[in-house]
């Protein structure tokens, strides 16, 4: 850097110090060293610096920004300025200068008080920035913004530095060496061009997403081997997304060492030195007279909902944000697109019910009332006889979801699911093709502020105790407490949810209760409907609210865990937040899945809760109808609420907020308000990225609903799909628009997630098999047609799925309070249970029948679960997770590396010959010819050193 090049600076806190006091000062190392940092506090903002992405100079690009907060007078602003025109000059300072308040008091005229913890931030800044600078990176400061009492520290990685650091972080960049990539031919080649010219309307206007047929060959960047690089525009040979990654894993080594304690960046900003650290956006979105960049390229061909039917430009969006995000939004896009099958055929079978729905035989005979089947009471005293005719609406739309094409659509999701997987394994094999990937290894992380910070407090106990210094870590035994409290915690958690689906159980039963007594006869048929719609509503709200507790304890305990690296902290993350979320999502589903009318017990022999409730039973069409009503209910309010309503709501009052109290502050300061705003102000007040844990998290839920009791539900795709459509484009307005630019981040995967998707998907086989085949009454229907029908059909089926029970036998106090409700004297009632009839020896003994269907359930269970997971596994197999033509690509990119290296080979080695030719022969001549001058053939003379002269 050149001394022309810089700017003097004062510290913050300084700048209200009267001018008589400045030597003062000086003497004992209060003021920045001239190398320090580059200022910039009285610059007028112009177009050379293009508002902030640049150095005051207007050459060195910004790379990355550092924010800090600052105490200051409003007169020390005006003093200060005085001071930096007046007097220019270079001050040192030493770095290891006490603290304030442990050398010499320094008395200041005309200076408001500064506290200690203030003055001991500014020293850190200074010794960090030094050390950045000393690693090589040039900074400039800057603290006259439009926000009053905020500074922000530029960084630019010159030339030197950034190649060094691509040295050390083997950055794969593209060499001179370029290669055609193997095309198609034959009938595949027609059939890729015809594909392409369909495609063409939905495929962004983005040159990143053009088909290629040339790439160049890559190779982890090499300062010696510089030659093999295609170094002729130096500007853009790192993009800015490689320039910030650069920057930021230097903050993370670049220490602080005051009072023994090594600070990275992260615990820089973990402990308050600075409030924000960032890169930069590449300019402004919208506006007029806005150069052309990438955000703004996103911003029209990505995050646009009018462009909700194109692809996405995920080689752009990796561009931009770096692998890890690129691949986030590659695995969304690709669930997006495989849910369009699914949603298809759900559709199909949906539609099938429907066709089928005045055919089927079971509900045609619940709803004729000439069958005149008198059904038991659903309450003790209140509730009377009823009619099962009564429940005919409720029968016929059980048909549309539980008919023989729902075991079909089972099946099919399951290898869905699996294809699903492959079908992402390829993708992202592809990705990692192209993105120059395929070698990538992650490292080691650098350790995390927190831990860090546990590990001195060990440390210095140690020391105090034993006056030992060695190298300490965390043990099992430091973290007993805190795997003590995750345990108790998420077993506290657990049983919350239970005890939230309990209650909204007494709250269903009750209720029921209430309105069975105060309804009219013609409401009583719609009690279940409104029982079951209100209390699905109480559980969508408790489920929201207790997603967000469980985010924040989920988060909580992970800290008090204090995991080493970053990696760590988020695997360990995602398993608590997912493990809590997934029981409070479908803790109130499992149990009108599986639990749900399972322990009624009969009339006369009901169970009871608290000596007083009845445990509710399931409808006569079975349960699920109702299982469908929750799934649905909650699903859609989750999507619509939750995911969509929070996440536009949110961020937007957020930025509403931030809007009034700058608008407050301007109104205080009339001069900076004229000011225009630097690039780096404008992103300092979007919201900082919090990473994509919550992206995915809500997608996976999701994917759990989809898969999970798709059998209750053949539309729950559809509406994932209807979703997904949306929260593709709202997630890329809400990364370009609202939050703060992440630090790029390498990864050649999504890490934990795959785990999470397979096991849900493993998972989602045994479900279905439980759905089908004890909750819905599939099969005992194959159980009556085969084993108890008399003409081969369905009729009579409902009858026999019903037990007689005689009123007479009703406990003491338990019948009904008006037995003549009907307008007749009833003797027999039936209920839906297989039992003996009160007639028989063993009256209401639980029946041959029972244990007929239970086998064949059991059966069918392990028949189903085995059949489809052994099809799953053959998708698996059958489907290479490398695809051919990217083997055969890699393979070939080794081969050329392999013939570049050699050919440099041959070139030094031919080289060397040469020059030993050359040496030999320079040896021969000194050698032939004695220090005496000797006489030619031709009669001249020459020596050793003289040039041959031809006869």
């Amino acid at each position: 850097m050149r001394v022309n090049e810089k700017y003097s600076c004062l510290p913050a806190e300084e700048k209200g110090i009267h001018i008589i006091n400045i030597r003062a000062i000086e003497d004992i190392g209060y003021v920045q060293h001239e190398s320090t940092l580059l200022n910039s506090l009285s610059r007028n903002p112009d177009a050379d610096c293009k508002y902030g992405l640049y150095f005051r100079d207007g050459k060195r690009k910004v790379d990355y920004i550092l924010v800090y907060h600052y105490k200051k007078s409003s007169a020390g602003r005006t003093l200060a300025r005085r001071i930096h025109h007046n007097d220019s000059s270079a001050r040192s300072t030493k770095q290891d200068q006490p603290l304030p308040g442990k050398g010499v008091h320094l008395e200041m005229e005309n200076e408001p008080h500064v506290d200690y913890h203030e003055d001991d931030k500014r020293f850190r800044r200074e010794e960090y920035e030094g050390n950045l600078m000393e690693a090589g990176l040039e900074l400039e400061r800057d603290e006259d913004t439009k926000i009053h009492g905020v500074g922000f520290v530029k960084i630019h990685a010159p030339w030197n530095v950034l190649c060094r650091e691509a040295e050390f972080l083997k950055l794969k960049m593209p060499t001179k060496k370029m290669y055609e990539i193997n095309q198609t031919h034959g009938l595949l080649k027609k059939i890729n061009s015809v594909i392409q010219k369909i495609t063409e309307p939905i495929q962004p206007k983005v040159a990143e997403h053009k088909p290629q047929t040339v790439k160049r060959l890559s190779y982890p960047f090499s300062r010696e081997k510089q030659h093999l690089f295609d170094l002729s525009d130096r500007d853009s040979f790192f993009d800015s997304k490689t320039r910030s990654t650069i920057v930021y894993e230097i903050l993370k080594r670049t220490t602080c060492t005051k009072a023994k304690y090594s600070m990275g960046i992260t615990s820089l900003l973990a402990n308050g030195v600075y409030s924000a650290a960032y890169p930069l956006h590449d300019g402004d979105y919208e506006g007029e007279n806005v150069e052309p960049n990438d955000r703004k390229l996103l911003c029209e061909e990505w995050a646009s909902y009018g462009v909700f039917y194109k692809y996405q430009p995920i080689d752009l969006v990796r561009k931009y944000f770096g692998e890890k995000i690129g691949l986030y939004f590659a695995w969304l896009g690709v669930y997006t697109q495989m849910l369009i099958p699914a949603s298809i055929v759900g559709i199909i079978v949906f539609l099938y019910g429907c066709a089928t729905v005045d055919e089927n035989i079971p509900s045609m005979e619940m709803c004729d009332q000439r069958n005149n089947i008198t059904m038991c009471p659903l309450c003790d005293r209140t509730c009377s006889y009823w009619k099962m005719s009564s429940a005919c609406a409720t029968a016929r739309a059980s048909h549309l979801f539980d008919n023989p094409a729902t075991v079909f659509f089972s099946v099919f999701m399951a290898l869905w699911a699996a294809t699903f997987m492959e079908h992402w394994k390829r993708k992202q094999m592809r990705l990692n093709y192209r993105w120059d990937l395929t070698g990538f290894e992650e490292e080691e992380d650098h350790p995390r502020a927190e831990y860090e910070a546990k590990v001195l407090e060990k440390s210095l106990r140690r020391e105090y105790k034993h006056k030992e210094t060695d190298k300490e870590k965390l043990t099992w035994k430091d973290r007993f407490p805190a795997y003590l409290t995750n345990f108790v915690g998420i077993i506290f958690m657990v049983g919350l949810t239970f005890a939230i689906v309990f209650g909204v159980i007494i709250y269903r039963i009750s209720t029921a209760a209430a309105l069975a007594i105060s309804s009219t006869p013609s409401g009583r048929s719609s009690v279940r409907v409104t029982v079951t719609a209100t209390a699905v509503i109480i559980n969508l709200v408790v489920i929201i609210i207790l997603d967000e507790v469980y985010g924040c304890i989920a988060r909580w305990l992970t800290q008090i865990e204090v995991p080493k690296t970053d990696k760590n902290f988020e695997e360990r993350l995602i398993f608590k937040a997912f493990l809590l979320k997934f029981v409070n999502a479908y803790t109130p589903i499992f149990y009108v899945a599986f639990f749900k009318g399972r322990f009624v017990g009969r009339p006369g022999d009901y169970v009871y809760i608290f000596h007083s409730f009845r445990m509710e039973e399931c409808a006569p069409g079975g349960c699920l109808m109702e299982l469908c009503i929750q799934l649905s209910i909650i699903m859609l309010g989750k999507q619509l609420i939750q995911n969509n309503l929070f996440e536009i709501g949110i961020p937007k009052m957020k930025k509403f907020i931030r809007y009034m109290k700058l608008k407050r502050r301007r109104s205080l300061d009339h001069e900076e308000h004229m000011k225009k705003k630097q690039r780096y102000e404008v992103d300092y007040n979007l919201e900082p990225f919090a990473g994509l844990t919550p992206e995915y998290m809500e997608m996976i839920i999701q994917f759990g609903f989809v898969t999970l009791f798709v059998a209750s539900f053949p539309l729950a795709p559809l509406f994932a799909l209807l979703n997904n459509i949306i929260e593709i484009r709202l997630d890329a307005k809400k990364f370009v628009t609202e939050l703060r630019r992440p630090v790029a981040v390498r990864a050649k995967d999504i890490g934990i997630w795959y785990n999470i998707l397979r096991g849900i998907g493993k998972l989602a086989v045994i479900i279905n098999a439980f759905v089908i085949s004890f909750t819905s009454d599939f099969i005992p229907r194959l159980v009556y047609l085969y084993m108890y029908s008399e003409n081969g059909t369905m009729h009579g089926f409902v009858n026999h799925t019903l037990s007689s029970f005689n009123v007479s036998d009703f406990q003491a106090g338990t019948a009904p309070n008006d037995p003549m409700d009907l307008g007749y004297e009833v003797q027999i009632c039936r209920y839906k249970d297989y039992r003996e009839p009160p007639w028989s020896e063993n009256k209401y003994d639980i029946s041959k029948d029972f244990w007929a269907v239970l086998a064949a359930r059991l059966a069918f269970v392990i028949v189903f679960q085995n059949l489809v997971m052994f099809m799953s596994d053959f998708v698996d197999w059958i489907i290479p997770d490398i695809p051919k033509d990217i083997s055969q690509q890699i393979h070939k990119e080794k081969v050329l590396m392999v013939e570049v290296f050699m050919r440099e080979e041959q070139g030094k080695l031919q080289m060397l010959e040469t020059w030993k030719d050359k040496d030999t022969k320079k040896g021969e001549n000194c050698n032939s010819h004695s220090p005496r001058l000797s006489r030619s053939h031709s009669g001249s003379l020459s020596s050793c050193h003289s040039y041959p002269v031809d006869v």
